[in-house]
């Protein structure tokens, strides 16, 4: 057997591993070591254990990761979601299907503290859902709409999927962290539209909220978002100027939100600090885990040729290159509808990225096009995690398929978000280009 054809074999048993309900990063990690077996033989095999694992978590620039998570958590803690979930209610409350519009904009601003779609979503079924219920919207329209909401998080920076983006790829945490930002902004604003337009259409199934509020009232709910851009200026601010590291930022940002948890929990009792920190480490090695099983896969993709060919066949295309993304596209939106979104990182970065960069890609713009495609993997069957997420926050308030019939609309929302990336790829390189 040739090594091009234990590529392939690999890559095979790899998914048909996912599939058969295998951990990612367990069968990352034994493809990868038994395909190196194959072909370079134990010493070979072992030689490449011996390194990965420290080179890939010794890396000071890596701890940001349960930096974000800590900062998520506290964020939580500290009331953010609520506050803003309140102001939110004042400002876009009467609009046909406001209270859906209120929950992205709260969850969009909560993702720039939290980082994390998956607390995100809990958050604001709790928060959102039974008020919209309660109003008379249309359960789909309510659940996808904060499925789709709490996705945003993993645009709007601090991000902990552009972190593993970054890690697998070696670019900048920071430019790619601030590539973010405007994109994620213009992504909330698209959402906002289209359940606007739905509502309209449709004004039985997103009734308007009956209660008025002054401008008085409104400007005054402002206050509530204080805290919030506290820690938006902080990390951002220092990020752009260059006054400390991701990592930095991100140990700012989880000692600012944890003044505000204790605040607010009233003293340490309330805040159950031996409960987060144990949910951080363990979020941060099943992060870890997928990136080293990751890299040891993609050496094994490396050794057996595999990686070469399938970079110089997309190359080598007689076709324009955005024929390529397409393909690219395409693939994801696949892989997103059976994988989590770490996961379809760490098997596609390591072939796909080097590709992108040979056709001439700029590698923070074609991260935050990834991430756009995770995002959509966050919401598409038959995977479609946060979809999951909001079912399990909601308990018998849904089923499942009310949360999937109602994601069609936000998914076409998901992909003209991707051509205006294509054709504004500025959106996502100005303040990159611009940081100090």
């Amino acid at each position: 057997m040739d090594e091009i054809t234990v590529g392939v074999v690999g890559i095979a048993s790899l998914f048909v591993a996912i599939l058969a309900g295998v951990n990612v990063a367990v069968a990352l990690g034994l493809v990868g070591i038994l395909g190196l077996g194959a072909l370079a033989g134990f010493m070979g095999a072992s030689s490449t254990l011996s390194t990965v694992f420290f080179a890939t978590t010794a890396s000071f620039h890596f701890s940001v990761i349960p930096m974000f998570l800590l900062m998520g958590y506290f964020a939580m803690k500290a009331g953010l979601g609520e506050d803003l979930f309140e102001a939110a209610v004042k400002w876009f409350g009467r609009l046909p299907g406001g209270l859906a519009i209120a929950t992205t904009g709260a969850s969009a601003a909560f993702g720039a503290a939290a980082g994390s779609s998956v607390g995100t979503a809990v958050l604001f079924t709790k928060l959102a859902l039974p008020s919209m219920l309660k109003r008379g919207y249309d359960k789909s329209l309510a659940s996808a709409s904060i499925a789709i909401s709490g996705t945003l998080s993993v645009l709007i920076p601090p991000s902990t999927l552009m972190v593993v983006y970054c890690i697998l790829t070696d670019a900048s945490i920071g430019r790619l962290l601030l590539a973010g930002i405007i994109p994620g902004l213009v992504f909330t604003l698209i959402i906002m539209v289209v359940t606007l337009v739905y509502a309209l259409r449709n004004p039985e199934k997103a009734p308007r909220a009956p209660e008025r509020f002054t401008w008085t009232e409104r400007f005054w709910s402002i206050r509530l978002i204080g805290p919030l851009v506290v820690v938006i200026g902080t990390i951002v601010g220092g990020l752009f100027f260059g006054v400390f590291t991701p990592t930095e930022g991100g140990a700012i940002g989880a000692v600012v939100t944890f003044v505000m948890a204790v605040y607010r929990q009233r003293g340490l009792k309330g805040l159950d600090l031996g409960h987060i920190l144990r949910e951080t480490v363990q979020t941060t090695c099943m992060i870890f885990a997928i990136i080293i099983s990751a890299l040891i896969f993609s050496r094994f993709l490396a050794f057996s040729g595999l990686s070469d060919l399938i970079g110089s066949t997309l190359t080598g295309l007689d076709v324009n290159r955005w024929v390529v993304v397409l393909i690219v596209t395409v693939i994801f939106t696949v892989l997103g509808m059976i994988m989590d979104a770490p996961a379809m990182l760490a098997v596609t970065l390591p072939v796909i990225e080097p590709v992108m960069r040979k056709l001439g890609f700029d590698t923070i713009w074609f991260g935050v096009y990834v991430v756009v495609l995770a995002e959509l993997g966050l919401i598409t069957p038959p995977v479609g995690l946060n979809c999951f997420v909001v079912k399990g926050a909601a308990g018998s308030l849904l089923r499942l398929e009310d949360v999937f019939r109602g994601i069609t609309p936000y998914v076409f929302a998901s992909y003209v978000m991707l051509l205006l990336l294509c054709l504004f790829p500025g959106m996502a390189l100005f303040l990159p280009n611009a940081m100090r």
